[in-house]
């Protein structure tokens, strides 16, 4: 197959879109959720983690997640440092797009995914220990899981779908988030109080915005495809959003604007691993159960277990993601991409490879990540002090403020 040019072009903007997401959309919308002393330290979380992963993909993190497969665990390390690779070859998972350019597009999923994780702990991590977690997270977590279901690994071999990273990303970075908030400990202020909803607004609208480059470029190629996956991207977003703002509404008395940010963060979340196999009617489904589950994680499950998940990336991120990976098994429309969801004549054929790589990749993720949050202990300690905590961040870390005091 020849180098597509038009392919190349959508991936190419796709790409820029995907990093958006990360720098400055997730940067905008989770330290407009964090105090305003501990706000510039939120936005650093994720950009420092953005960079650190994007350095280890071009290092060794795509030849892991992508390189030729060794035992179906992990790739080799033939394209260390990116050798051998010329600009004008094409990729060899996507001969339509140059290898460069494939490298790039996947690149933004890692770091985005890294950076997820942050939100859970705000506001009381050591900013020396997030980049040691970083580090070893994104090689010992992320590229393993992504090399087993993209890359050629042994769960993509038994069938296991994950269109945009529902589970490569979402859940990964989910239950990576619920095991760190409870290793960390609770806040000693705990109190939700956004420094600015309005920045929330603009980096859900910008998170909204670069999904379609998330879910719509994950087609890998200007079709038919990636064109239905933004599109259904857009319907679960807005039905999310929607249900989340109702069920306030009913429960607390007002429709709050973060709750319908976050409803439409949770409809992203849970279409990202089906949205390249349902139709418009399953989006709507999964608009309507993201905002019911994932409501149900944020406002009770997170209460019962009694966890300190800051922006609740496990109840959003995570839950929605392991649910958006089962619902694929039930409304996949062959029609879309020749996979039969239950449905749609399909039975349960398509289920029992999903609930075998939710499985798969949760115990190994949560396993690693308590490895990882107790070396990171060890070497240089996780939180910071109490008098740093209730000074903020912003002051006590990086000598910063986000406003003036004129301001």
């Amino acid at each position: 197959m020849k180098v597509v040019a038009a392919d190349n072009v959508f991936i190419l903007v796709s790409t820029a879109f995907v990093l958006l997401m990360s720098v400055p959309a997730l940067a905008l919308f989770y330290g407009g959720l964090t105090k305003t002393k501990s706000m510039l330290n939120t936005m650093m979380m994720v950009i420092v983690a953005f960079c650190l992963t994007s350095f280890l993909w071009i290092v060794y993190g795509y030849s892991l997640s992508f390189g030729p497969d060794v035992g179906g665990v992990i790739g080799s390390l033939k394209y260390l440092f990116l050798s051998g690779i010329n600009p004008s070859d094409a990729a060899p998972a996507a001969e339509n797009l140059y290898h460069y350019l494939f490298i790039f597009f996947q690149m933004t999923f890692a770091a985005i995914t890294v950076a997820l994780m942050a939100g859970a702990f705000v506001e009381r991590m050591k900013f020396s220990a997030w980049m040691i977690i970083s580090v070893l997270w994104a090689t010992f977590v992320y590229f393993p899981v992504a090399h087993w279901i993209w890359g050629g690994g042994f769960l993509g071999d038994v069938g296991t779908l994950d269109f945009a990273g529902g589970l490569v990303v979402h859940e990964t970075s989910g239950l990576a988030a619920l095991v760190g908030a409870y290793m960390l400990g609770k806040r000693k202020e705990a109190v939700m109080l956004p420094s600015s909803l309005p920045l929330v607004a603009i980096g859900t609208g910008l998170l909204w915005f670069g999904w379609f480059g998330f879910n719509g470029g994950s087609a890998l190629g200007m079709n038919a495809q990636a064109v239905s996956a933004a599109f259904v991207t857009s319907i679960a977003a807005l039905v999310g959003g929607f249900v989340w703002m109702s069920l306030e509404w009913i429960k607390f008395k007002k429709p709050t604007s973060l709750g319908l940010f976050t409803g439409v963060i949770a409809g992203l979340a849970t279409i990202t691993p089906a949205s390249g196999f349902v139709d418009v009617f399953g989006a709507v489904i999964i608009g309507v159960l993201a905002a019911l589950i994932c409501f149900w994680a944020v406002v009770y499950l997170k209460n019962r277990l009694g966890y300190d998940d800051s922006l609740d990336v496990f109840g959003v991120h995570g839950v929605g993601g392991i649910t958006g990976a089962i619902l694929l098994a039930l409304f996949a429309k062959p029609e879309v991409a020749d996979v039969k969801g239950l449905f749609f004549g399909g039975g349960l054929a398509q289920l029992w490879p999903q609930l075998a790589g939710i499985a798969i990749v949760g115990v190994y993720t949560v396993v690693l990540t308590v490895i990882i949050f107790k070396v990171t202990d060890a070497l240089v300690g996780l939180r910071v002090s109490k008098d740093e905590e209730v000074e903020g961040l912003d002051e006590a870390i990086h000598g910063e403020k986000a406003y003036s005091k004129e301001y």
